[in-house]
This record gives structure tokens, C-alpha cells and sequence, in this order.
């Protein structure tokens, strides 16, 4: 086939949109149309092939057929400058053998040689914004959702939180309830004990008056007051 009859392939579309998002995937497609009566074998190369997969990058197009090719650009991190991007694609195609397939396809045939034609394409890449705020936030909570869903089963570990905390406070409640009560007896078996103690005191003066007098003297009912004073005292407190 002599030089003059090149394009080989019709492809559309003539630039490569992406859908740009950050840390996400997106792909697009171009279709390689055979326009001619014989195979058309095709090889696709990109300026950053870290950057893209593409599938099929090599491949046949039958005479009058079309070969859908997906390119799918990695996740990026940082969106570049005005969502300016330098890279770019080239589709290269030449005449192949009838019955030709894929496997039959060797990088020696786009070399460039005097009598051969090799037809060459190039599509440079843009990016299409398509987030907004509100999307984004959407999209952030869905992929919440479905990190509780990873093994199969809700995540249950809120529900239990707020568990927690909520008998927590009832808990404290319930100790220092406890140790009230605990002291308040401690308080009334010592008031109990003085009760009795300044009792036997009464009955000892009682005693001593009734050998002295024979009868209550006065000093002896002060006494008396005093002690049921104290006595009414503590057991009102407790």
C-alpha cells in the first residue's frame, strides 16, 4: 500500500474526556472503525503509562468493523493546575495480513520503513469536573455506610458505645449510694453505743447519789439534764 493511503482507522471521539474527581478511578472509551477492505492491526501508546490502563492496547479491526478501546486513568491525589493536563494518547495502525489476530501482532510491525505505511494518530486528554460539595459529601457518606457493611453484617460497635455510656452514670449513682448508706450505719451503731455508755453513766451517778443523800441532789438532775440533752442530740442526728 503506498503512502498516500493512509488513515487506516476512524477514531472517535478526537480528545480523551475523563470525568475528574480526586481519589477516584475514571475511564472512557474511543472507538477504532476499519474504513478499509483488509485487517487493520492497532497499537495504543500513552507519554505517561503509569498514569492509564487501556484495554485492548493492541489489537485486529476487521475490514468495516469497529473496536471499542476503554482507557481507565488511575486515582489521582492532587488536581493539577486549572485541571490542565499535558498528557497525551497516539494510536498507531497498519495494514495486516487476512486472518490476522492479536497474537500475530509483533512491535517491529510500527516501525517506520521506506514503502511501509504506518498511520498515526494523536488524542490529547482533558478534564471534565463533575463533584460538587453537596455530591461529595454525599458520596462520603455512602462510602461510610458501606465500610459497616465490609464482612456482610452491620457494624455494631455505636449501638454498644452509647450502651455504655448511658449505664455508666447509673453505675457511679449505685456506688456512692452504697457507701452512704455504709457510712450512715457506721454513724448510728457509734451513736448507739455512746446512748448506751452515757446510760450506764446515769445509772453509776444514780447510784452513788442514792448512797451519798439517800435522794437526787441537785447536781445530780444538772447531770441528769445534760447527759439527756446530749443523748436527744445524737439520736436526732442519726
Amino acid at each position: 500500500m503506498s503512502a498516500g493511503s493512509a488513515n487506516f482507522l476512524e477514531i472517535q471521539p478526537s480528545e480523551l474526556a475523563f470525568p475528574f474527581e480526586l481519589m477516584k478511578q475514571s475511564s472512557c472509551s474511543m472507538q477504532l472503525t476499519n474504513k478499509t477492505d483488509h485487517y487493520v492491526a492497532f497499537k495504543v501508546k500513552t507519554t505517561n503509562p503509569k498514569q492509564y490502563c487501556v484495554r485492548p492496547n493492541i489489537g485486529v479491526v476487521l475490514p468495516g468493523s469497529t473496536c471499542d478501546v476503554t482507557v481507565t486513568m488511575q486515582a489521582q491525589r492532587e488536581a493539577p493546575t486549572d485541571l490542565q493536563c499535558k498528557d497525551k494518547f497516539l494510536v498507531q495502525s497498519v495494514a495486516a495480513e487476512n486472518g490476522a489476530a492479536t497474537q500475530d501482532i509483533t512491535a517491529p510491525m510500527f516501525n517506520k520503513e521506506p514503502g511501509k505505511v504506518v498511520d498515526e494518530c494523536k488524542l490529547r486528554v482533558i478534564y471534565v469536573p463533575t463533584s460538587t460539595p453537596g455530591s461529595i459529601s454525599e458520596e462520603s457518606e455512602q462510602g461510610s455506610s458501606a465500610r459497616s457493611f465490609e464482612n456482610g453484617t452491620p457494624n455494631s460497635t455505636m449501638p454498644q458505645t452509647v450502651f455504655r455510656s448511658s449505664a455508666e452514670p447509673a453505675k457511679e449513682k449505685s456506688v456512692e449510694a452504697t457507701s452512704m448508706i455504709s457510712k450512715l450505719t457506721e454513724e448510728k451503731m457509734s451513736a448507739v453505743q455512746q446512748n448506751q455508755k452515757l446510760r450506764q453513766e446515769l445509772d453509776l451517778l444514780r447510784k452513788e447519789s442514792s448512797k451519798s443523800n439517800g435522794g437526787f441532789s441537785i447536781t445530780f438532775l444538772i447531770v441528769v439534764g445534760i447527759l439527756g440533752i446530749i443523748a436527744g442530740f445524737i439520736l436526732k442526728k442519726t
